[in-house]
């Protein structure tokens, strides 16, 4: 996936009359490097090379041998920017490259990152994170969105859009967006569950009752209640509540609306249940995600 990010650059290229950017993969000794998937690629030894920009790859565990370290820092210094995928940002906090800045990894080593390098200021929640001169992605598909504000950053929001549109991306996500969407982790077992969820998050600002719930499932609300409860092991409340504030916390990052308008668009009867909502889902208010974010843009 580390690869598959490139492609936003490879896209740019074909917009600008000359290429915007040039890539090249290097790695300690040069040669072929086997990846995860077991195929092989093609390397440069990174001695001797000048980067503008240098991103380290995701990679298999989070141990980082210091000579990798030391390369990279080394590489670092030189260029006018650095980021990482995934578990790269292992290998820059490493190198000293995050002390003190924003980061981001993915959701299963946020704990480790934290732990190994209490230096690092870590961001959950985040699918990227711009600090400086330094990028950080969650690791996976959040590299392409990653590089699309690259993009962005280099040849503006219409590039951005146009490279997006090619690469036939339904969306381009903030970087403030959750790493793990509810509709994932809920895996509904029949396609009249799924059918709903995704009526409920078309029309979050719709009431959604268990009764019009269970008209689009053509059953009776008892019934659905019981087959819901089954399919995801949660009640349709709590379902709808988890949606919305999924949708809530996208506007927040993404948006600058007021409180009261976004709790008003995701179908929060007022701010203030809102705010109860997301205390109950994430342990923190949407003030709280709002100034945040509001750093994260300052800074």
């Amino acid at each position: 996936m580390s690869l598959a990010a490139l492609t936003a650059l490879q896209t740019a290229n074909t917009l600008t009359e000359e290429p915007a950017y040039q890539v090249e993969l290097v790695s300690q000794e040069g040669g072929l490097v086997t990846t995860s998937a077991g195929f092989a690629i093609d390397t440069k030894p990174c001695d001797g090379a000048h980067f503008d920009t240098l991103f380290v790859s995701a990679f298999v565990g989070t141990a980082v041998p210091p000579s990798l370290s030391r390369a990279v820092g080394r590489l670092a210094g030189e260029a006018r920017r650095v980021g990482s995928f995934c578990t790269g940002a292992f290998v820059l906090a490493a190198a000293g490259l995050l002390d003190g800045r924003r980061a981001t990894t993915h959701w299963r080593h946020l704990h480790a990152l934290e732990r190994t390098f209490p230096q690092v200021r870590v961001l959950r929640d985040r699918l990227y994170v711009n600090d400086g001169k330094v990028w950080t992605a969650a690791g996976m598909t959040t590299g392409i969105d990653m590089m699309l504000a690259l993009v962005e950053a280099d040849l503006g929001e219409a590039a951005a859009r146009a490279v997006a549109q090619r690469m036939v991306m339904e969306r381009r996500r903030p970087g403030g967006g959750m790493q793990v969407s509810d509709l994932l982790t809920l895996q509904p077992k029949t396609d009249r569950v799924e059918t709903v969820l995704a009526f409920a998050k078309k029309n979050l600002k719709a009431p959604l009752t268990v009764a019009q719930l269970a008209g689009v499932a053509h059953l009776s609300p008892r019934q659905f209640s019981r087959a819901f409860n089954a399919a995801t092991g949660q009640s349709p409340a709590k379902v709808i509540e988890r949606l919305r504030v999924e949708a809530a916390h996208a506007m927040i990052v993404a948006s600058r609306h007021s409180l009261d308008t976004i709790a008003a668009e995701t179908g929060f009867a007022d701010r203030e249940r809102m705010r109860r909502a997301f205390l109950r889902v994430h342990g923190r208010s949407p003030q709280d995600l709002r100034r945040t974010s509001r750093e994260l843009a300052a800074a």
